[in-house]
């Protein structure tokens, strides 16, 4: 690979901080756009659960089968306090306000959905971010240098989509 093809490389956040991705192009195949209006996480990754419905819409109008969500989540850092706890209102604003679009194209649009599966149940390694980025329902106490005792801890979003799963998403 060429100094100049690296220079067309899909830009990675890597630092888990807002606005340190440059650029997403790969010239010639890809060339994400940013819409300004949209609130983003650490990883410049934009937030739209109104774009989970327009999606669900578009691709059941186009192929007319059940859809099935396969990977739905948020990727935070999240500090575990004093007491054990991780207060992760974040997690639980993103999947609820996601959620509420899929009823919606469920309910409203008639769109067939027949799963969701959030990312993930339990925090693992992400590839560009390793332990400091976790999307799990379940907290797993270690880092990237330190491995600690991997004792796993239940987050408060944990709890939430217990109840979500026990009232069949009513509950939201």
């Amino acid at each position: 690979m060429t100094e100049q093809d690296r220079a067309k490389e899909l830009v990675i956040n890597k630092a888990g901080e807002v606005g340190s991705t440059e650029k997403e192009v790969i010239e010639g195949i890809y060339k994400g756009c940013s819409n300004p209006y949209l609130e983003r996480n650490d990883w410049d990754w934009e937030i739209d659960p109104e774009g989970l419905w327009i999606t669900l819409n578009r691709i059941y109008q186009r192929y007319e089968m059940p859809l099935i969500i396969t990977e739905n989540g948020l990727g935070a850092i999240d500090t575990l306090n004093e007491k054990h706890q991780i207060r992760d209102d974040y997690r639980i604003d993103y999947l609820k306000k996601h959620l509420e679009q899929v009823h919606l194209a469920i309910v409203q649009d008639g769109v067939e959905v027949f799963g969701f599966y959030p990312w993930s149940f339990i925090d693992l390694i992400s590839t560009t971010s390793g332990f400091r980025k976790r999307y799990g329902f379940v907290y797993v106490d270690r880092t990237d240098t330190d491995v600690r005792e991997l004792t796993r801890y239940k987050k408060d979003s944990f709890y939430w989509y217990q109840g979500v799963i026990r009232g069949n998403g009513k509950r939201l």
